[in-house]
């Protein structure tokens, strides 16, 4: 071997030119490109397949929603309410001792008053009438919980039904056969619905001179009566 000191300009120039690194690249046409192969190969679109479109989506959820609420019915027995034929009739609380039960009676009284239908909004915190009654049509107390809708006089469920056919649009299709319902406020009671009682002023006791204070026999222990305007006479059966 020769020395590097020994080697001529013309040699050295060409060892160097040897040495330098070229790319590595195939120009065999045997061969595919590896550049080629290594690229992400873009699936292609299957003409057989449509993705799900939130309009899609939509209508199975209401579909999924509709067989659950129809499959409940189905299951239960429905009772039905005499005197609401033509209207909606709620049982709900205005009382806030069960924070759940309030939130519900509240999330149907808004669901329900979207709609233009008479509505007759029976507040049981306010008239124990109205428990006697639920009793007479559902059974003992631990069978059924607030709130309590019927349209029609047939029994459609508690706040997640009612939530669940607004959603589907079946509650609609239900409400669209009652009579329309434009009246405004009752100017008499301001929507209340109950009024101081007359006869003892709100106090639920009469004087009767000799025999002392007697129980009102016109107004509930709360002191207070129906509104004659705005709330619809319904007679008690026996």
């Amino acid at each position: 071997m020769w020395s590097t000191w020994l080697r001529s300009p013309s040699r050295a120039q060409s060892s160097k030119s040897k040495s330098k690194p070229r790319p590595h690249s195939f120009s065999c046409s045997s061969f595919k490109d590896v550049q080629t192969l290594c690229q992400d190969e873009k699936p292609k679109p299957d003409p057989d397949f449509e993705p799900l479109t939130p309009r899609t989506a939509s209508l199975f959820r209401r579909i999924r929603i509709s067989t659950s609420v129809l499959r409940l019915w189905a299951h239960r027995s429905s009772p039905t309410l005499p005197d609401g034929e033509q209207r909606v009739v709620i049982f709900h609380t205005s009382l806030r001792v069960v924070r759940r039960t309030f939130e519900d009676c509240r999330t149907a009284l808004s669901i329900l008053r979207a709609f233009r239908v008479p509505i007759d909004e029976r507040d049981v915190s306010m008239d124990t009438e109205y428990l006697d009654e639920l009793e007479e049509i559902v059974g003992s107390k631990n069978n059924w919980t607030l709130p309590m809708v019927f349209v029609g006089g047939r029994y459609i469920g508690g706040a997640e039904e009612v939530r669940q056919l607004n959603d589907i649009g079946e509650l609609k299709r239900l409400i669209e056969r009652l009579p329309v319902d434009d009246s405004k406020v009752c100017e008499s009671c301001g929507g209340l619905r109950f009024k101081l009682c007359e006869e003892c002023d709100g106090s639920h006791k009469i004087y009767m001179g000799r025999m002392g204070f007697t129980p009102c026999l016109d107004c509930n222990d709360d002191g207070l009566v129906r509104c004659p305007s705005c709330s619809p006479a319904r007679r008690r059966q026996i």
